[in-house]
């Protein structure tokens, strides 16, 4: 008997991964969208529930991915060489799990098939963040928040 192939994620490291493979790693919670702040007690970087003007509040992707970095200049784009030196990617995240050689986690949308999977194992920032849009600049450190860890 013959064993089914092992999935791409397992199979290939992260920088032999075609672009399509490296996009269907992201599950679509928006965390890595959202703002940080310096922590006010000396923790560090801290996640806000402020999220970037382009985040869709709904789908929690990018409302313009492709073209983000014409709105938003300072968009991180996330690569293998990359993701060393991007601490602040939530524990979640499929590009830093697989980095550190972790599985992905049973709700993500590769394992479950179903892109709502997300959102229903409650990891995304559906109904939890507010649009930079909506916040004052000088507001956004009193909306710190410990859930995207």
């Amino acid at each position: 008997m013959t064993m089914p192939p092992r999935p791409f994620w397992e199979a290939k490291p992260l920088s032999e991964m075609t672009t399509v493979e490296w996009e269907s790693l992201c599950d679509g919670c928006g965390k890595c969208c959202l703002g940080m702040v310096d922590d006010p007690n000396g923790q560090g970087l801290r996640h806000t529930s402020v999220a970037c003007r382009m985040l869709d509040p709904d789908t929690c992707r990018c409302s313009s991915y492709e073209d983000r970095h014409r709105f938003v200049p300072d968009c991180v784009r996330i690569t293998p060489q990359k993701l060393p030196k991007l601490p602040w990617l939530p524990s979640t995240c499929a590009y830093r799990l697989l980095g550190e050689g972790a599985p992905l986690p049973a709700w993500h949308p590769l394992i479950t098939r179903d892109p709502e999977s997300v959102h229903a194992a409650g990891q995304s920032v559906r109904g939890r963040m507010i649009s930079e849009r909506d916040v004052d600049v000088a507001d956004i450190p009193s909306h710190i928040a410990d859930w995207p860890a």
